[in-house]
C-alpha cells in the first residue's frame, strides 16, 4: 500500500475500471487513477506466511522509475538496504526526491524471525499528483454495472426491482414504432402494491422522468437533475457545503426500484442498466454467520449501507443534505474499516472535518476520537501528528469555567476561530431529534430521553473526558512526554470532577446535569462507555440504563451498546442487537429498506431518510463485541479477542485488518465450556479472552492445559499468530 492505497496502479475511465496502464493514463483527461499528494509517500505491506508466531526482523525496499529496473535489481531512486525492524506499517519514504506528475514502482521483501527471505514482492506503481499538497490520497469514485434482480408486467408497466437500494444513474435499451412514443420512468427506494411508490414519506427518495423515444431500437441514459437541497452551494449554519458528484460521474439518486409506464414492447433484463456509484469495495473482504438469523439479517443491512453510502467518497449524512458529520462519520469509520481492508475514506473525511467541523457541541470533539481510531486501526501517525493543534483545541478545554465543567456558554468568536469552526455558534445536541413525536419504550419527545439541557452538560462533559484520554495516548504515540503526563494528570482529575458534579449517590446514577432530578438513559450510557463509572457503581448505572431500553437514536445506538457491552452486560445487549420490535435494526428491514435508516420509524422522525451510515452501527459491533476484535496497539501489531456472545449458540467470521484477516469461529452451544478457533495474520500478538466458569476452570490451548492469568471471570492468554483452538470448561 502506498498512503495506505492498495491499487494505485488501477485506471478508471467515467467510474469504470480500465485495462489501461497506469503510463498511459496521462494521455486522457477523462482516466481517473489514485493520485499520491506527497513527495514522501508512506510505505506499507502485509506478510504472507502460515508459519505460526511469525514476525518480521528486518525489511528491504526498492523504488524506481520504472518496472524493469526494479526487475533487473537496479533501483535508481532508493535501495533501503536491510534495516532491522519489524515495522511494516507506515514506512516513510527516504530516497531521492520524488517529481510530481510522475509514475513510480517499488516492491519490499523481509526477513523473518525463522531466518527466511522473502521473495520480492511484485512491483507496485503508483503516481504522483500534478502539484504536491497536504490532500489525503483517495480512490475515484467507481460505478458498478447491475442487472435487476427481478422484472413484472403487466398492463404495459414493467416493475423493475434491483434487489438493493444503492445511489446510481440508469441506461435502458428501449424499441418504438413510432417517433411519437413517450414512456415514464419512475425511481424510488419503497414499494407498494407492486408499483414504485409515489409517496412514500419523509425524506424517503421518488422521482419520476419523461423519455420521448426515437422510431427503433435505441439506448437512453437518464440525466438525474439535482436536487438543490443537498446541491445548492450556499453553506448550512456551519458554514459547511454539500459534497458534489464529480463530473466524470454525473449525478446520482437513491433506488431499489424502477416502473416503465407506457412501454409497448419487450423489456428484458439486459435491457435496463443500473449505474451503481460507490467508493471501491470488496464484498469478499469481510463475512459474518451465525445461529440467529435476525442478527445475520441486520449485518447483511448494515454491510451493504456501508458500500452503498459511499457514493460520494466523503461520509456524508445520507441524501438529505450530503454533508459531512461528525456523528455520522465516527459511526461510518468504524464501520467501514470492519467490513473492507479500507481506510482512505475515513481519513479524508476526518481531515475534512477537522478543517470544516459542525455545529453540535459534542461533535466537534469526535475529531479527536476519529483521528486516534485512524491511528489504531492504520499504525499510521500523518493525522494525528498533522493536526495535533487543533485535536489539542478540540477537547474543548478553552470552554472550562471555573468549575472545571465544560460549558458552551463560555464560547466567544476568538474561541470558534480557534476550535477552526466557520459557523455563528456552536450549541449542545445530546441526541437527534431533540423533539418530536414520543412512542415506544419512553414518553418524552425526541430521541435524548428528554435530557434536561442546562449549562452544565453531563454527555457534553463526558466527551471532553474521553477526549483528554485520547489526547493522553496521541501524545505518547507522538512522543510529547510532558503533553502526554499533562493530559494524564488532567483526566485524572476531571474524572474526579464529573463524578463530584454529576453522580447522585442517592439514587446510584448520573443526572443531566449538577443539580439536576432528571437522569436520562444518555448522561448514564455517555459515562458508561466513556469509563467515567467507579467499579463500585457499575450495578446501579448499568441497571438504570436497562430501564430504559432503546431510548436513544439510532446514532445514540452506537453508543449504548459499547457502553453494554464494555461493562459485560452481554446478554441485554445481544437482546437489542437482535431485536424485533419498532427501535431495532430489524424494523428497518421490515419497513421495507435495503440501507440504514435515519431513525428507526417514521414515527420518531416523519422526514426520515433510507439512507443514512449512522444507523449502521451493527457493522462494527458485531466484529467489535459479538466477535470480540479490536486493536490495543497501533496497526494491530497487538490486538485482543474477547468475544461476548451473549445468548448465541454459534457464530463465524472474517473481519479484515490492516495486517490481514482475522478469521474467528466460536461454539457457545455447551454449558459451562467455550470454544473458540481463530487465525491471525503474522506480525502479530493476540490477547484472547475467554470465559471462566468457576473456580475448577480449565483451558486448553491446541490440544494441551495452559495456564492463563484471571481477569474477572475471564481467563485471559497471549498467542503469537497463525491458528489456534481454545476451549475453556468447567
Amino acid at each position: 500500500m502506498t498512503d495506505l492505497l492498495e491499487h494505485t496502479d488501477c485506471v478508471f475511465k467515467e467510474g469504470v475500471l480500465s485495462t489501461i496502464s497506469l503510463e498511459m493514463a496521462f494521455q486522457d483527461t477523462r482516466l481517473k487513477v489514485a493520485e499520491i499528494h506527497t513527495p514522501t509517500p508512506h510505505l506499507s505491506w502485509q506478510l504472507s506466511t502460515s508459519h505460526p508466531n511469525t514476525i518480521q526482523q528486518a525489511y528491504e525496499i526498492q523504488l524506481a522509475t520504472s518496472r524493469e529496473k526494479l526487475l533487473a535489481d537496479a533501483p535508481d531512486l532508493w535501495d533501503s538496504g536491510r534495516v532491522e525492524s519489524s515495522q511494516n506499517l507506515a514506512v516513510p519514504y527516504d530516497g531521492k526526491a520524488l517529481q510530481s506528475g510522475q509514475c513510480y514502482w517499488w516492491r519490499v521483501r523481509v526477513w523473518d524471525n525463522y531466518g527466511q527471505i522473502s521473495l520480492y514482492s511484485e512491483p507496485k506503481a503508483f503516481r504522483t499528483a500534478s502539484t504536491f499538497s497536504d490532500t489525503i490520497a483517495r480512490y475515484p469514485l467507481q460505478k458498478s454495472y447491475e442487472a435487476p434482480i427481478g422484472i413484472t408486467h403487466e398492463n404495459n408497466v414493467y416493475f423493475i426491482d434491483f434487489g438493493q437500494a444503492t445511489f446510481g444513474q440508469v441506461t435502458l435499451s428501449l424499441f418504438a414504432t413510432g417517433s411519437q412514443d413517450t414512456v415514464t420512468l419512475h425511481l424510488g427506494e419503497a414499494q407498494k402494491d407492486g408499483r414504485v411508490d409515489r409517496h412514500p414519506g419523509g425524506s424517503i427518495r421518488y422521482t419520476s422522468y419523461r423519455i420521448p423515444l426515437r422510431q427503433g431500437q435505441h439506448t437512453y441514459t437518464l440525466q438525474i437533475i439535482p436536487d438543490k437541497r443537498n446541491t445548492d452551494p450556499n453553506a448550512n449554519e456551519s458554514g459547511v457545503h454539500p459534497i458534489l458528484m464529480p463530473s466524470y460521474i454525473g449525478e446520482v439518486y437513491p433506488f431499489r426500484y424502477c416502473e416503465l409506464e407506457h412501454y409497448n414492447g419487450l423489456l428484458r433484463k439486459n435491457d435496463i442498466v443500473r449505474h451503481s456509484v460507490h467508493y471501491p469495495f470488496d464484498p469478499g473482504a469481510s463475512w459474518f454467520s451465525c445461529n440467529d438469523s435476525v442478527l445475520n439479517r441486520v449485518w447483511q443491512l448494515c454491510k451493504h449501507t456501508i458500500k452503498a453510502t459511499s457514493f460520494c467518497g466523503v461520509y456524508v449524512d445520507g441524501d438529505r443534505e450530503r454533508i459531512p458529520y461528525e456523528a455520522d462519520a465516527y459511526i461510518n469509520q468504524l464501520s467501514h474499516y470492519s467490513v473492507d481492508q479500507e481506510f482512505s475514506m475515513a481519513r479524508y473525511t476526518i481531515d475534512h472535518l477537522i478543517k470544516w467541523p459542525t455545529w453540535p457541541t459534542e461533535w466537534l470533539m469526535q475529531s479527536v476520537l476519529m483521528a486516534w481510531n485512524d491511528y489504531l486501526y492504520t499504525g499510521d501517525t500523518l493525522l494525528i501528528s498533522r493536526h495535533y493543534d487543533m485535536l489539542r483545541q478540540r477537547t474543548l478545554s478553552a470552554l472550562r469555567d471555573s468549575t472545571g465543567l465544560v460549558t458552551s456558554k463560555m464560547q466567544t468568536p476568538a474561541i470558534l476561530r480557534q476550535l477552526g469552526f466557520h459557523g455563528k455558534a456552536i450549541r449542545d445536541i445530546v441526541d437527534w431529534p431533540q423533539s418530536g413525536a414520543a412512542g415506544i419504550e419512553k414518553t418524552e419527545e425526541g430521541e435524548a430521553d428528554g435530557f434536561v439541557l442546562s449549562r452544565y452538560n453531563a454527555v457534553v462533559n463526558a466527551y471532553h473526558y474521553r477526549t483528554l484520554r485520547m489526547m493522553e495516548q496521541i501524545a505518547t504515540v507522538l512522543g510529547h512526554t510532558q503533553d502526554a503526563t499533562t493530559y494524564t494528570q488532567d483526566a485524572d482529575r476531571f474524572f474526579t470532577l464529573f463524578n463530584q458534579h454529576f453522580f447522585n449517590p442517592q439514587t446510584g446514577c448520573y443526572s443531566d446535569a449538577p443539580g439536576s432530578s432528571h437522569q436520562s438513559l444518555h448522561a448514564n450510557m455517555f459515562a458508561l462507555a466513556f469509563q467515567l463509572v467507579p467499579a463500585e457503581h457499575l450495578s446501579t448505572v448499568c441497571n438504570h440504563i436497562q430501564s430504559r431500553g432503546m431510548a436513544c437514536s439510532v446514532y445514540g445506538a452506537q453508543f449504548l451498546m459499547d457502553a453494554l457491552f464494555e461493562a459485560g452486560v452481554d446478554e441485554y445487549a445481544m437482546s437489542l442487537l437482535n431485536a424485533t420490535g419498532k427501535r431495532s435494526w430489524y424494523n428497518m428491514i421490515r419497513l421495507g429498506s435495503s440501507v440504514c435508516l435515519e431513525a428507526w420509524d417514521p414515527v420518531f422522525k416523519p422526514n426520515l431518510d433510507w439512507n443514512h451510515a449512522w444507523g449502521a452501527a451493527p457493522a462494527n459491533l458485531i466484529p467489535r463485541y459479538v466477535m470480540g476484535l479490536e486493536p490495543l496497539e497501533g496497526g494491530f501489531r497487538k490486538l485482543r479477542i474477547k468475544p461476548h456472545p451473549g445468548t448465541l449458540e454459534f457464530a463465524s467470521a472474517i473481519i479484515p485488518t490492516i495486517q490481514g484477516d482475522v478469521r474467528i469461529t466460536y461454539d457457545n452451544s455447551q454449558c459451562n465450556r467455550f470454544e473458540i478457533h481463530v487465525v491471525t495474520p503474522p506480525n502479530t500478538t493476540t490477547e484472547i479472552w475467554l470465559p471462566r466458569y468457576g473456580k475448577t476452570h480449565t483451558l486448553l490451548i491446541d490440544g494441551t492445559h495452559t495456564r492463563a492469568e484471571i481477569q474477572g471471570s475471564y481467563l485471559v492468554t497471549v498467542l503469537g499468530s497463525g491458528a489456534h483452538n481454545l476451549i475453556s470448561e468447567e
